[in-house]
């Protein structure tokens, strides 16, 4: 039986990979392979950091549900990164992308029951 402490856990997970993914995105732009100048993109280097980060939560999680009840749950960050997008990157929200995220949340409600 998955605890909702796990579903949690794995929410918090998905919630800080997608400041990793943001911050990935932010980094992108004007990305070189060149050892120095990567060294010095810290956004790039943050959205690394926060992807790696955001797996501990879900570890943890692991120890109090099944993973074939959590891992669904990740699919959350899509509608996280959906709903920041405009706000943070300038991206534009359109219906298609609101069915997906209505799509999004009642297969993860549907899992988790």
């Amino acid at each position: 039986m998955t605890s909702l402490y796990a579903i949690a856990l794995v929410v918090f997970g998905t919630w800080i990979g997608t400041f990793g993914a943001i911050a990935l995105k932010k980094g992108s732009h004007g990305l070189s392979f060149h050892p120095l100048k990567l060294l010095k993109n810290y956004q790039l280097i943050g959205g690394c950091a926060l992807y790696g980060l955001s797996t501990v939560p879900f570890i943890l999680a692991l120890q109090h549900g099944d993973v074939s009840v959590l891992y669904p749950v990740t699919s959350l960050a899509n509608v996280w990164v959906c709903l920041l997008s405009p706000k943070m990157l300038g991206e534009k929200m359109n219906t298609t992308k609101w069915l997906g995220i209505a799509l999004i949340i009642n297969g993860v409600v549907a899992i988790s029951w």
